[in-house]
């Protein structure tokens, strides 16, 4: 990436924003987000550095590297439609969960088109990224693509019928990490740790699990049984858990997050 790359941003809200930050962290780029005129949107571009225009046509004239459409899946095809001059030296990638890739591809006639669902850790370039990319894309493109949104987080290529179980997954389960660490927390202050060092050192251990699973590709059984001795204080917790049905409503969580 040079710092002469331009990324714009169509649509600065929870997710947008998100983004940006993860891109302004990585210091690599011009940045335009495009939102209708808000206050919120004009002040984060001040306090970030980013420039803030209200319409598309503006994001055509930039001719961007690359566009991120994280616009309400409604309008998304509207946007498109507004974005179809965009060059072929163009990349967008879709965040709109439910558009698919070939009525994307349908209005954006010149530029390659891919679709991803990130999830709001981006926002500290520690995202967890699904990627569909389209079945005619080289392998140049698809380097480049992968190389830019690895700025913001792990890019996991999966098909689009796997998007849907990819947001659950990456999107809501942020959301049922952040409800177990509440858990460990009143734990750890009921024997008597201070609640900021719980929320710190759970945090740490959450990370750090992730990227020993991650890094390691080792299964998530075999990490446990490294850390479960005979009779010891950890399979006793692992127990506890079992008996409270605890990966049961993981599970149950998953399923009711997918619609089932």
């Amino acid at each position: 990436m040079t710092n002469q790359q331009t990324i714009a941003v169509v649509g600065v809200g929870s997710m947008g924003s998100a983004i940006i930050k993860g891109l302004v962290k990585s210091k690599q780029f011009r940045i335009i987000g495009e939102n209708p005129d808000n206050p919120r949107v004009t002040e984060l571009g001040q306090e970030l550095g980013f420039t803030v225009v209200n319409n598309n046509e503006d994001v055509v004239k930039a001719s961007p590297d690359f566009v991120i459409l994280t616009t309400p899946a409604p309008i998304t095809l509207k946007i498109a439609q507004e974005l179809s001059q965009l060059p072929a030296s163009t990349t967008v990638i879709s965040a709109a969960a439910g558009v698919p890739l070939h009525k994307l591809q349908a209005e954006i006639v010149n530029a390659t088109v891919a679709v991803m669902i990130p999830n709001t850790p981006v926002a500290v370039n520690a995202g967890t990224i699904g990627l569909t990319l389209p079945q005619d894309i080289s392998e140049q493109k698809k380097n480049s693509i992968i190389d830019f949104l690895e700025l913001l987080g792990d890019v996991i290529p999966v098909s689009e019928e796997q998007l849907g179980i990819v947001g659950v997954i990456a999107g809501c389960g942020p959301a049922f990490v952040d409800v177990f660490m509440d858990a460990m927390s009143d734990g750890a202050v009921e024997n008597g740790m201070v609640r900021q060092t719980a929320y710190r050192l759970i945090s740490s251990m959450v990370k750090g699990t992730g990227k020993l699973a991650f890094d390691s590709e080792m299964l998530p059984a075999e990490l446990r049984d490294q850390v479960t001795s005979p009779a010891g204080t950890t399979i006793k917790g692992v127990v506890a858990l079992e008996k409270n049905k605890f990966r049961y409503a993981v599970i149950d969580a998953i399923n009711k997050a997918a619609g089932k």
